[in-house]
């Protein structure tokens, strides 16, 4: 039975695979996005600027956590990724524990919040204050319990 549980971590790994699938999707929304902005790029105003800058960034930040869900998740709870000696590694790769990941998630999560919540300010006024009031209440929720899962991760780990 202990050996049947421990095989069934394989079943992650196909999941792991349809998370570079989503990627992949990433990828095709960042390109069209850019590549129905590029041509109008001398009759945007610097606002529309940054707000579609920001949706670029929002996009690369979903796509880096990805990444590291992806890899960290697999290699933490499938197996070690072997690559060979010559071949590219990322610095980062194996140093993720569990705690570790679960803190680059919930910061990642904040930060694209953050990005969002300054889209919404850039054009604040197409934005109903009672609106306004969740948007900033659902990102302090956020933040606030990005800092008590570090909070408690500091703590576990004294």
């Amino acid at each position: 039975m202990e050996r049947l549980m421990y095989a069934s971590r394989w079943l992650l790994a196909p999941i792991y695979f349809g998370l570079s699938l989503a990627l992949l999707a990433l990828s095709i929304k960042f390109f069209q996005e850019l590549y129905h902005f590029l041509p109008h790029i001398f009759d945007v105003d610097e606002t529309d600027l940054i707000l579609k800058l920001l949706t670029l960034i929002d996009l690369t930040l979903v796509a880096s956590l990805t990444v590291i869900v992806m890899f960290s998740g697999y290699e933490n709870f499938v197996s070690q990724l072997n690559l060979n000696d010559d071949a590219e590694k990322l610095d980062w790769l194996g140093k993720h524990d569990y705690g570790s990941l679960k803190m680059k998630v919930a910061a990642s999560i904040v930060a694209i919040s953050s990005i969002h919540l300054l889209k919404i300010f850039m054009n604040i006024h197409a934005t109903d204050n009672d609106k306004l009031m969740w948007y900033v209440l659902i990102h302090l929720t956020l933040v606030i319990s990005a800092l008590c899962m570090a909070l408690m991760e500091k703590l576990s780990k004294h």
